[in-house]
């Protein structure tokens, strides 16, 4: 059942009790007042009727010095007409409460009689065919007797106005809530737009268009509702485009690394073939082992770098105060300057909060790039600066460059500027995108300033730490 239909449905069922409850109460209210006024006029009415027979009584001469019964009948019958053209209807009875005169039309049993005591007045609400009466009972001091009067006085029209009392409200009742479920559909589905164009949104996400947003159509909490739900929808959106993107950056990986895999296997089969099936002189067995031992150790370097990425990914860096001097005195021992290529060093003494082994593996990668990029006998310049910001790494080279367009994309696994170039000296395109994870751990970033045929310059930043050490620049 729709929310808005229940929403009718129970108004309505709370109107139509409220309407109910009220419209009784209200009905019986008036009822039960315009009975007690009658029952009181009833009263009155025998009271006025018992003063009067006790003066008539009075008035009569006495033969005997006793009322007797036919005089009795006879202040009754007056009584009964009372000189006006409405009749009333009474019956007088003796000291046994034997009836000495009854009123036409009375119809009344004994029972209230019964009940009543000397100085004692009562009533009761009786019923006869379709009229219903008051009937009330007294005592009369008459002389030396002690009489009974009772009356029957007609109260049809107070239970006739709450029949017609309830019949009214009923019909009134009826008509309210025939109009009421008319203005409550409307009310039902203004209250409620807001949750079905949530329902809409819901289903258009559903069916793959995340980019589907609700109209906020109310300022209560269902506007705030939809608020959320399109803030809910964005970082939804967000999240699968992520993971979208992260398919598609595994799948272009999966497919690189294929690619990678190819082209050394086929050389190290088709090598290892023609060794296998046909005796080769000295030379060429030579070349074929150096081009099987080459592409191997391609393989396994790019295992390696591959491995050091998963590693780091999973792993946690550790922190701790590390002296740059330290980390610049490492680099310089792995490379020496040589007829190849020449090494520069200059750096600032400093502190860096870092985990040292991981920055090792940064600078070993970037200068191996910068070896890679680079003609023999060219200059590669590594340099550390301290800044506001933190503490700077560089590392310098003139070699062949990297065009803006592709800037962005060296530190994608398996990317490579220049392949033919790259794979010569054994290379995978790993090494920059271990050094952009590494850094990441660090909360640091790789920072590319490079041009074709002028070299790169690539730098990042740490953060540092505790008192800096002498600011002595140190050159080698």
């Amino acid at each position: 059942m729709k929310f808005s239909i229940k929403l009718v449905l129970w108004t309505m069922i709370i109107m139509a009790l409220t309407l109910g409850l009220s419209g009784f109460y209200f009905v019986n209210y008036v009822f039960e007042t315009s009975l007690e006024r009658e029952i009181n006029q009833a009263m009155d009415e025998n009271s006025i009727l018992r003063f009067a027979f006790e003066t008539a009584a009075l008035n009569v001469p006495l033969k005997y010095g006793v009322l007797q019964d036919g005089t009795v009948e006879q202040i009754a019958s007056n009584l009964e007409t009372g000189g006006q053209d409405v009749r009333r209807m009474l019956r007088l009875s003796d000291e046994e409460k034997n009836a000495l005169y009854i009123s036409d039309g009375f119809d009344a049993d004994n029972e209230l009689l019964e009940q009543t005591k000397e100085n004692q007045r009562a009533y009761r609400v009786i019923r006869s065919g379709e009229h219903f009466y008051v009937q009330t009972a007294s005592n009369v001091n008459a002389l030396d007797r002690v009489l009974y009067l009772e009356t029957l006085k007609d109260v049809s029209e107070v239970f006739y106005e709450r029949a017609m009392g309830y019949s009214v409200y009923r019909r009134m009742t009826i008509l309210m809530l025939i109009f009421g479920v008319i203005i409550m559909n409307f009310i039902a589905a203004w209250l409620t737009k807001p949750i079905r164009l949530l329902t809409k949104a819901t289903k258009e996400m559903a069916a793959g268009d995340y980019s589907y947003r609700a109209n906020k159509v109310s300022n209560d909490e269902l506007g705030q509702l939809t608020l959320d739900f399109n803030s809910m929808a964005e970082a939804l959106e967000e999240n699968i485009d992520k993971l979208e993107d992260e398919i598609q950056a595994r799948e272009d990986f999966v497919g690189a690394f294929a690619h990678e895999l190819k082209t050394p296997l086929t050389s190290i089969i088709g090598y290892a073939d023609m060794l296998r099936s046909r005796k080769l002189d000295e030379e060429k067995s030579f070349l074929s082992a150096n081009y099987i031992y080459t592409e191997g150790k391609r393989l396994e370097a790019m295992s390696l770098r591959l491995l050091d990425i998963i590693v780091t990914k999973r792993g946690e860096a550790k922190f701790q105060k590390v002296s740059t001097e330290s980390l610049f005195e490492y680099i310089r021992s792995m490379f020496i300057p040589n007829e190849a290529m020449e090494f520069v060093y200059t750096y600032d003494k400093a502190f860096v909060r870092a985990d040292s082994d991981l920055i090792i593996t940064v600078l070993i990668n970037l200068l191996d790039n910068a070896c890679k990029a680079s003609e023999p006998g060219s200059v590669i310049e590594v340099k550390g600066n301290q800044e506001e910001s933190g503490y700077r790494f560089t590392v310098r080279d003139y070699g062949i460059g990297i065009p803006i367009e592709e800037q962005d994309k060296i530190t994608q696994a398996f990317y490579m500027v220049d392949k033919s170039r790259s794979r010569s000296r054994n290379g995978a395109g790993l090494g920059l995108a271990l050094c952009a994870e590494i850094l990441s751990r660090h909360h640091s970033r790789l920072e590319i300033d490079s041009a074709p045929g002028e070299g790169s310059s690539i730098g990042f930043v740490l953060r540092k730490e505790g008192k800096e050490e002498e600011n002595e620049k140190i050159n080698h």
